[in-house]
């Protein structure tokens, strides 16, 4: 049990924030061709596009950052 162990927990975790993400794309307000560009990055990085849109995406009244 090297570092397959850590492994398992670590991309429930991508994919979970990833689908976050992807959902609050999707509900945000954004012009469609943002969205596109923002669900782009989530899929072709998952963890640097969660983050950024984290950061930088648009806010919602009821998106608090968790």
């Amino acid at each position: 049990m090297g570092l397959e162990f850590a492994a398992a927990p670590i991309g429930v975790l991508v994919l979970l924030f990833s689908v976050w993400a992807l959902i609050h794309v999707g509900e945000s307000r954004a012009p469609r061709a943002l969205k596109a560009l923002w669900i782009a990055l989530i899929l072709v990085i998952p963890i640097l596009g969660f983050l950024l849109w984290l950061v930088l995406g648009p806010r919602s009244a009821g998106r608090a950052l968790f």
